[in-house]
């Protein structure tokens, strides 16, 4: 399907490695291909690669970058019915979410070239103090150096991509390691970025890919040779990292548990729409899904209804069916954890609203009313096709309750006062508030990111092109001329 040289993209050739391992299509437990399994030594040669060629990918023209990038967006277009075909064999996702995967990629690779024309500093009114008359003062963005890029299993193309693109846009090199389960995609990008990097006249080195376990990730990550180290996965690992990689720059997306918020003045039908897209899309295993629902009192029963002749609707089965809504999830250890949040939940008093999917099919679309706090299937993250409901007075608790939360990524409310729609913008405690649309919605162009455990830093285009490079400041003194000499 793909088409690129067999080994690991390291330095500026191909390595084999010295073992592989099956990808599996999460539907039927099938091998997809056999893929490289990297190595700490191979990691610490695309590293020893990288920082050999740091200075010289920093002082590439912008019109190079610019071309590099131009020329992978054309290439993965040109291929895009093939590369959203190996999206749905190595993640599982149904083939409506992978196409739009594929888009979202294209988009973000327009975005990071037409980036490279905004990379630019500012002039400094340096005399604001007498000491600074005659001064002139600027400042330019300077790459940060090394980036290590880790994606995680569920949008493996599209993180990939926001981790590679604006590094390239930066002048960063960068290293980009995918999850052990989605790497087929992410090879085939990183591929078809290096020959548009050889065209444009840059090293193919600027981007390398190494496959491996956590002695890979933790070689990469703790060396201090690197600049920034960008990660998209769970809190647990991220934390982790941040500490072993200390004083090094840490980009961290960790997920959420996304709640939707359902005012008293709702448009229900509105409401109801987003939590079945929101709650159900990629099998539930995206970080802004809509996890936990919070509907002021009167609005549940009539809710509930509504929900629940939605949740006929939704076609379980085989993800390369475009009828498809729900597949199978990663693997059939998520898909136990998913079953045993829910159970520990029943037992500890909730109810089910509509049940999941007998053992021997993909898990289908569930829904749990009343989860006390305190169960995993309300206070972290589930990554399935699960939606929470509770019930609360008054839209202020809605607000508390979605602030009783480790997390913060996106939230989203339903309403339709203004006054609602900006309380809740200021009080949220998350990176994005989403009024009458799910929680889930993200442009590739807006800044991305969460708070508390969610994460820290950005992405979007621009804006990790900030994260990824730093102010230079100069100050100048023309003259060493003073006064009338």
């Amino acid at each position: 399907m793909s088409n690129h040289p067999a080994g690991l993209p390291i330095g500026p050739s191909w390595i084999e490695t010295p073992t592989t391992e099956p990808v599996i299509f999460p539907y039927d437990g099938t091998p997809v291909a056999e893929a490289p399994v990297g190595t700490p030594d191979l990691a610490r040669q695309a590293l020893d690669h990288a920082v050999a060629i740091r200075d010289q990918v920093g002082r590439l023209p912008s019109h190079v970058r610019r071309a590099a990038l131009q020329g992978a967006l054309s290439a993965v277009s040109e291929r895009r019915s093939e590369f959203i075909d190996l999206l749905v064999l190595e993640t599982g996702k149904p083939i409506v979410d992978c196409r739009v995967e594929l888009d979202r990629t294209l988009l973000t690779l327009q975005i990071a070239a037409e980036e490279v024309a905004r990379l630019h500093g500012e002039t400094v009114p340096l005399d604001l103090l007498p000491s600074g008359d005659g001064l002139i003062g600027f400042w330019v963005r300077k790459p940060i150096g090394v980036v290590i890029g880790i994606t995680g299993f569920n949008y493996p193309l599209l993180l990939a991509a926001h981790k590679i693109a604006p590094a390239l846009a930066a002048g960063c090199p960068i290293i980009v390691k995918p999850a052990p389960q989605t790497p087929l995609a992410t090879l085939w990008l990183v591929h078809l970025l290096r020959e548009s990097l050889t065209t444009a006249g840059a090293p193919a080195e600027a981007v390398q890919l190494i496959t491996g376990g956590a002695d890979v990730g933790s070689t990469l990550t703790t060396d201090p040779r690197v600049g920034a180290v960008s990660f998209t996965g769970s809190a647990s690992v991220g934390h982790q990292i941040a500490k072993a990689a200390a004083p090094t720059k840490v980009l961290l997306e960790l997920g959420s548990n996304s709640a939707l918020v359902v005012a008293e003045d709702a448009d229900l039908d509105a409401a109801a729409d987003a939590i079945i897209k929101g709650g159900y899309y990629a099998s539930g295993q995206a970080c802004i899904s809509v996890q936990r629902v919070i509907a002021v009192d009167p609005t549940r029963a009539p809710l509930l209804q509504k929900l629940q002749s939605r949740l006929q609707s939704l076609v379980v089965g085989d993800p390369r069916n475009s009828e498809t809504h729900i597949s199978a999830l990663i693997d059939p250890r998520s898909t136990t954890r998913v079953r045993t949040w829910i159970d520990e939940a029943l037992t500890a008093g909730a109810t089910l609203a509509h049940p999941p999917s007998s053992s021997t099919e993909p898990l289908g679309p569930t829904v749990l009313l009343d989860v006390p706090y305190g169960q995993l299937a309300w206070d972290e993250e589930i990554f399935g096709p699960v939606i929470a409901i509770r019930s609360v007075p008054d839209i202020q608790t809605a607000f508390r309750t979605v602030n009783e939360s480790r997390y913060g990524l996106h939230a989203s409310v339903f309403t339709s006062s203004l006054e609602t729609a900006f309380a809740a913008i200021d009080q949220l405690d998350v990176g994005g508030v989403v009024v009458n649309e799910v929680p889930g919605f993200r442009s590739d162009v807006m800044p991305y990111g969460g708070v508390k455990d969610s994460g820290v830093g950005r992405e979007g285009p621009r804006f990790a092109i900030d994260e990824l490079t730093t102010t230079r400041m100069a100050i100048i003194r023309p003259t060493t001329k003073r006064g009338g000499e």
